[in-house]
């Protein structure tokens, strides 16, 4: 015989069991709606109410309004390129950029150049570029619009596409025409710079926060320093490096050297900063710096076989190893990319193109001094310049004028109690009397060195968090003008990340 109260238990049991399919299904249609909905931001969010600054910038998954509160100039560059407005993507092939595809968070290569024909330096640079967007996919707080993109891993820019950098100002030679539709991304090294004074923004933030705490401004090497090969000049500045080592030679102010070679490996191949830029402009760049010092030597007898080359052999046998050491294999001038921190003034060339060490020098507590930069890479548009032509440098001391092209890419000449880098002669003519005047005024110099440090280091525009929230701010931008419809490529699958990582 039934127990009286068996049928309401099971009446209980069979409305608990309703009530779990009611759930389940709720949560099923909630999932389904997130994954087709259009993307969403979340609340506002100001970091200081919440986390120390340090801790906010090592947050990979800060939101859209996150990333524009906590880094408001971050995407000036990017914005401007994005209201140039909208344009259709090509299909590559053979030697063409990297493209692949975004779809519902997930990454799909559909092109991806033969890695037989790519250098170890560009198959790194690729491999890393794609890590870092997988990690900003996989990190996102928020769905990303789907969209097909072209990757540009080579140090010159090449059409629609993401690069690292691209003309900041025409160059005086027609061998490059201006480029406008380039979208600027992040360096590889945020990812991985496998050389061994290098190693990665992260490895190099860590040992220069060391450097700096250690060794106030006052008491750093009061020269300027360089390390470079004269080989590499872009069209802007055709004979930049040698005239850089010819304005250095011999002075006590100055440990400028050139090299050869970065890195010589066990089966001695060399690893030079110029790996993957564009030989075509390396010729041009290169016959220009003969035209143009054939003409110094006839006019002032400066330039000569003794000058850089000389540089260059006696610079052999004067640097150290990560650990202290000479290096036999490689080139002995190189230096641990964070103990240029230690010098009061850090010099900064372009190369061919740009050269990937700015935001490390960036991070240093000392003045960058360059000429006016010609290549702009992401975060460039942060440098605040003092001009030194706007320095009483005395009378009949070196001046100089910008270009059309200079005024137009920098127009605001910064004071010294606002500028964080110093814009010395495209010849580095008045190089030595800039420095003269900073050490003249060290409060100056001390403060252009410490608003450099404060904005790249101190407001994270160098950290892991600033990294995440621009990729996925280059896509957002990206995405919102490409167009790919119609071409009849955009439907091809791809192959995802996870297996072209690990079998290309």
């Amino acid at each position: 015989m039934m127990p009286r109260n068996q049928p309401a238990r099971v009446g209980r049991l069979w409305i608990l069991l309703a009530l779990c399919i009611l759930l389940y299904l709720g949560l099923v249609a909630r999932f389904q709606w997130a994954q087709s909905s259009p993307q969403r931001d979340s609340e506002p969010f100001i970091p200081t109410a919440s986390l120390p600054s340090s801790d906010v910038y090592r947050l990979l998954n800060l939101s859209e309004q996150e990333c524009k509160t906590t880094f408001p100039d971050l995407t000036k560059d990017l914005d401007a390129t994005v209201a140039l407005g909208p344009f259709t993507l090509k299909q590559t092939h053979g030697k063409g950029p990297l493209q692949a595809r975004v779809k519902d968070g997930q990454l799909y290569i559909i092109h991806a150049e033969d890695k037989n024909t790519l250098s170890p330096e560009l198959l790194q640079a690729r491999q890393a570029a794609l890590h870092q967007i997988h990690r900003a996919l996989i990190t996102s707080p928020t769905r990303l619009p789907n969209t097909i993109f072209s990757l540009n891993i080579r140090d010159q820019p090449y059409g629609a596409a993401w690069s690292y950098s691209r003309p900041a100002f025409a160059a005086p030679a027609s061998a490059m025409p201006p480029i406008t539709r380039t979208f600027l991304m992040p360096h590889f090294s945020f990812w991985s710079w496998p050389l061994p004074f290098i190693g990665s923004i992260a490895r190099a933030a860590g040992a220069i926060a060391g450097i700096e705490e250690a060794l106030p401004f006052a008491r750093k090497d009061p020269r300027v320093v360089w390390r470079g090969s004269p080989r590499f000049n872009g069209v802007h500045y055709p004979t930049l490096r040698q005239d850089l080592l010819r304005e250095t030679a011999g002075a006590k102010w100055a440990d400028v050297q050139a090299i050869e070679s970065y890195e010589m490996d066990a089966k001695g191949n060399r690893h030079d900063e110029g790996e993957g830029e564009s030989e075509e402009w390396f010729r041009q760049a290169e016959g220009m710096r003969k035209e143009k010092g054939a003409e110094r030597h006839n006019e002032k007898g400066l330039e000569t076989a003794e000058g850089p080359e000389r540089e260059v052999q006696n610079g052999q046998a004067a640097s150290l190893d990560p650990n202290g050491n000479g290096n036999e294999n490689g080139n002995t001038t190189t230096l641990m990319i964070e103990d240029f921190c230690r010098y009061k003034y850090v010099l900064y060339t372009d190369g061919v193109t740009y050269s990937g060490r700015l935001p490390f020098l960036q991070m240093c507590n000392s003045v960058l001094l360059t000429p006016p930069i010609a290549w702009q890479q992401a975060t460039t548009h942060l440098v605040q310049p003092l001009f030194s032509h706007d320095l009483s440098l005395g009378d009949g001391l070196h001046s100089w004028t910008p270009s059309p092209g200079v005024r137009n890419a920098w127009p605001t000449h910064h004071g010294p109690g606002d500028a964080n880098a110093v814009f010395v002669a495209p010849d580095w003519s008045d190089l030595r009397d800039t420095v003269a005047w900073l050490e003249r005024h060290p409060e100056v110099a001390e403060g252009i060195a410490r608003r450099q440090r404060d904005l790249f280091v101190g407001k994270g525009y160098l950290s892991p968090a600033m990294e995440t929230c621009y990729w996925r701010a280059l896509l957002r931008g990206w995405s919102s003008v490409v167009k790919v419809e119609g071409e009849g490529w955009e439907d091809e699958p791809g192959v995802s990340w996870e297996t072209f990582s690990v079998d290309y």
